[in-house]
């Protein structure tokens, strides 16, 4: 199975950038599963039902969320409905509707996706992700295809949980933090591993915001709004993982793509 996983997509800019990209790659490497994470899809915060529908239409088949995504209402009727596939972090606490991982089928295999949140420096209650993934993979026994996004800021939990779910799954790839790494690779036993994917959104910004509002804060330390370019150059961040009849990676290659909007 070849997955196609985009990292954080973020605002207007990258959404109009995937529409213009995806269908190419679709040509050239032939995935058989689109993910893309959706955690800032709308205006930099969660999705909403338009985006959604846009993203599907141009060939993104799952969804997967991370600490903003539970701030839009919008996203919680999208997450109440088993039908659509979007999923919220799986051991985020609160009572909140959706499902943090799923069993989708792909052909004729499954796969089993599954939304984890960090710990560390992240502003949300959570319970561990490390138990979390234990639970998850005991309810989900006997699938072997499985993909972990892990949306969390320390590349240290990033790596521990990587090495913590080697063998046990066939890729843990790292959101949240809009810069894509250059540590891709497989583990020992068998699981691709990036610390982050990276994300899509405006290249000539600070991690997709405008760069002199963000220059301006750390000189003045002065509140602004987050604005998001919408026109000019568009990073695309995302990697292809490729496993084998066994859900063990074979391959993980990082693409990073940029294109004028």
């Amino acid at each position: 199975m070849r997955i196609l996983f985009f990292g954080d997509v973020d605002g207007k800019i990258a959404r109009r950038a995937i529409q213009k990209i995806l269908p190419e790659w679709k040509k050239e490497f032939s995935p058989q599963v689109v993910i893309a994470n959706a955690d800032n899809v709308t205006h930099g915060r969660s999705i909403n039902k338009n985006h959604f529908d846009l993203l599907r239409e141009v060939g993104v088949d799952i969804f997967t969320a991370g600490d903003h995504t539970l701030e839009r209402e919008e996203a919680l009727s999208l997450l109440a409905d088993d039908e659509i596939p979007v999923l919220r972090p799986v051991n985020i606490e609160g009572d909140y509707p959706g499902r943090g991982a799923d069993v989708f089928v792909v052909g004729k295999e499954e796969l089993l996706v599954i939304c984890l949140l960090g710990q560390v420096f992240i502003d949300k209650k959570v319970s561990s992700p490390f138990i979390a993934l234990d639970d998850v993979l005991q309810k989900f026994s006997g699938i072997k295809n499985i993909i972990v996004d892990f949306h969390a800021e320390a590349t240290s939990e990033k790596a521990a949980l990587g090495w913590y779910a080697d063998g046990r799954v066939s890729a843990v790839l790292g959101t949240h933090t809009h810069v894509q790494t250059a540590d891709e690779r497989l583990l020992h036993k068998g699981t691709a591993f990036i610390s982050d994917v990276g994300f899509c959104g405006a290249y000539n910004s600070v991690i997709g915001v405008d760069k002199d509002e963000v220059i301006n804060y750390f000189l003045t330390k002065k509140k602004f709004k987050m604005n998001i370019p919408e026109k000019g150059e568009a990073v695309i961040n995302a990697v292809l993982v490729d496993i084998d009849k066994d859900g063990r990676a074979e391959k993980i290659v990082r693409l990073r793509k940029i294109v004028l909007i």
